[in-house]
């Protein structure tokens, strides 16, 4: 029963119609990284590569200078939402499980496109989604 509503909860998001440019972090299910590469995004995922557990300075850096909207489960990139990026989605719950992480991901995702990501912060806790724009001076 609980499958099958999660599997036409995921139906919906079938609506993606912009191409994003995107990296995941390793907490981010494959399930999330194999369905937004579905809806056509590139997808930039380096769990099992030589590049995984790159400092969080240096994750910075290589995504905006790929400018990549960064999906994470790492509260600690928020501390980066006054300056010019291209999206930071942190996903935030008490109780984190990869179904539970998949759903809020696609559900941020899907509703705002490429340019409207370009310096939001937008976190998905249990209930509640919040999101900031940059300030820029």
């Amino acid at each position: 029963m609980q499958h099958d509503l999660l599997k036409n909860k995921l139906r919906q998001f079938n609506l993606v119609q912009n191409e994003m440019n995107i990296f995941v972090d390793e907490n981010i299910p494959l399930i999330t990284v194999q369905t937004l590469q579905k809806l056509g995004h590139k997808v930039l995922d380096i769990r099992g590569t030589s590049k995984e557990g790159m400092g969080d300075d240096v994750l910075w850096q290589k995504t905006q200078n790929e400018k990549r909207l960064i999906i994470t489960t790492d509260k600690g990139f928020s501390q980066n939402r006054n300056m010019h990026n291209y999206g930071i989605l942190i996903v935030r719950q008490k109780h984190q499980s990869q179904s539970r992480i998949h759903i809020g991901v696609m559900h941020a995702v899907q509703q705002f496109s490429e340019k409207e990501w370009i310096d939001l912060l937008v976190v998905v806790q249990d209930s509640v989604q919040s999101v900031w724009r940059a300030t820029q001076s």
